[in-house]
């Protein structure tokens, strides 16, 4: 299994920053233009355990995947959530999405995604696997929370 992390400040509210997580669709998708799709399976009153079935468009290839929610804080100074989900038979991957209120104006963002291979020819694939798209995520969501 390999991890790739990255924190950054974003000067923009919790709130405004969470919604582009905990929002729409149409909201996610700012963040993570692939994901064409984001419907409920199944959602739990304290919201670990909720499935949403996903589907992420590369070139003109179209996965489908369930989502499921590990873990979920919702605090006015503190909002996380972990999900995992299990790419194409082939991966196990958790993303984890961590914000910390700062002030009123800034909020630290943190982004923890984890890749566990299925399949023992996978292996030395992460190896050499850098952490340039998690850089570029972290990035992404900074400019949109900033942005609004």
């Amino acid at each position: 299994m390999k991890e790739w992390s990255k924190d950054i400040v974003i000067n923009a509210p919790i709130d405004q920053v969470w919604d582009l997580f905990d929002g729409s669709l149409e909201k996610m998708q700012l963040i993570m233009p692939q994901v064409v799709k984001n419907e409920p399976v199944k959602v739990t009153e304290e919201f670990i355990g909720s499935i949403y079935r996903q589907q992420y468009q590369e070139g003109k290839r179209i996965e489908e995947y369930d989502v499921e929610t590990l873990n979920y804080v919702n605090e006015p100074n503190q909002k996380k959530m972990k999900v995992g989900f299990t790419l194409a038979k082939l991966f196990e991957i958790t993303a984890e999405y961590e914000l910390i209120k700062i002030d009123d104006k800034s909020t630290s963002f943190r982004y923890v995604t984890t890749n566990k291979p299925l399949k023992w020819y996978l292996k030395p694939f992460l190896y050499f696997a850098s952490n340039k798209v998690v850089v570029s995520f972290v990035d992404r969501v900074k400019q949109v929370a900033e942005s609004k």
